[in-house]
């Protein structure tokens, strides 16, 4: 009865949470509620498997003695097939809620911050950057998620040479903190005549998105700079200096915004992304100590590993981090990424339990 022991524990914490969250005094704390608000979701998931999990203790425990004491031979068989059931039932649900105990990153649950960037290959780098980023369109689309761009270098040929954008949507971190490292595609560009096959990158930066709590800003350490903004090959857009450059004094964080045509909105975009940068300096030491216990983690803070190709000749996409190969390329780039996610989560699960047995 250990384990209904401990999560009657979590249950009164759970209700705790609900009190408090009804609490006047604590509703004009915003700080406050908002933390109490993720704790209650984080819990809740919990406390509904631990209700189930004890009617069916209880279940097992009245047809267990249906079958001592009942003496018509039919009935019991009948119980016997019941406990069958239910104890399956218990042992899936023992593993569901053993799923759900595990730690959980406290950033899972975060909106992101995503960079995409070209590297190697010169405009078929810039023109995969350009489908990377339809990849994740279409898929925050799936989630119902919103995405907003904030800061955009487009490539001569098309695609980006960087594109740097907002998604917010519930648990969007959890799942697109897999997408970080560097993706290679294999194909033959179009600007190639003999039909030869290239290799080129793009990498992408996932950023859990800092709250305002998170990182307090002293706009004593930010030198704000103002200029035009630029579209393709450097020409300007506009006349006005609606474009932002922030330089982070004690970092050295630089952050650019010009995609709005008001300096107070590029401005504000802007602290955003620094903010997050400074909040991601901190986190990456966290997956650091993490990756040192984990020897397979998969949301490695290392960005510049090496983690899919998508090879376009034969239409194969290749998680080198779980050794996961699927030949539906063509729905991936579109967008389907969701079942490359889920083998990547259960991969993390499988580490994080290996954590709380050792």
């Amino acid at each position: 009865m250990e384990i209904l022991d401990k999560l009657e524990v979590i249950k009164n914490r759970w209700e705790e949470i609900a009190d408090q969250m009804n609490d006047p005094a604590v509703m004009a704390d915003m700080k406050r509620y908002v933390k109490l608000n993720k704790d209650y979701k984080d819990l809740e998931a919990v406390v509904m498997a631990y209700k189930e999990y004890k009617v069916v203790v209880i279940n097992i425990e009245n047809t267990q003695e249906v079958i001592d004491t009942e003496k018509d031979a039919e009935f019991r068989d009948m119980a016997k097939d019941e406990l069958d059931a239910l104890i399956l039932t218990k042992e899936a649900l023992e593993e569901e809620i053993r799923l759900l105990l595990i730690p959980k990153d406290p950033q899972d649950s975060k909106n992101v911050t995503m960079e995409i960037r070209a590297g190697t290959g010169g405009d078929e780098a810039s023109i995969f950057a350009g489908d990377l980023f339809r990849m994740y369109q279409k898929y925050c689309e799936t989630k119902r998620w919103k995405i907003e761009v904030t800061g955009v270098n487009e490539g001569t040929a098309g695609g980006y040479k960087e594109v740097v954008f907002s998604v917010t949507g519930p648990g969007a971190y959890g799942l697109l903190k897999f997408e970080s490292g560097v993706h290679r595609v294999q194909r033959v560009p179009k600007t190639e005549t003999q039909g030869r096959i290239h290799t080129s990158a793009a990498s992408v930066v996932v950023l859990p998105e800092a709250e305002e709590f998170d990182i307090e800003l002293n706009e004593k350490d930010i030198r704000r700079d103002t200029y035009c903004s630029s579209g393709p090959g450097g020409q300007s857009v506009n006349t006005t200096y609606s474009a932002i450059r922030l330089t982070h004094i004690p970092s050295g964080i630089v952050v650019t915004c010009q995609d709005e045509k008001s300096q107070l909105k590029n401005y504000s975009k802007a602290l955003k992304v620094l903010r997050n940068r400074l909040y991601d300096r901190e986190y990456q030491k966290y997956l650091e100590e993490m990756s040192g216990k984990r020897k397979t983690m998969v949301s490695t803070g290392d960005r510049s590993a090496k983690i899919r190709t998508y090879n376009w000749p034969q239409g194969r996409v290749t998680d080198h981090r779980i050794n996961l190969t699927l030949y539906n390329l063509q729905p991936i780039i579109d967008g389907d990424i969701q079942e490359i996610i889920d083998k990547l989560q259960m991969a993390e699960n499988a580490e994080r339990l290996k954590e709380e047995v050792n």
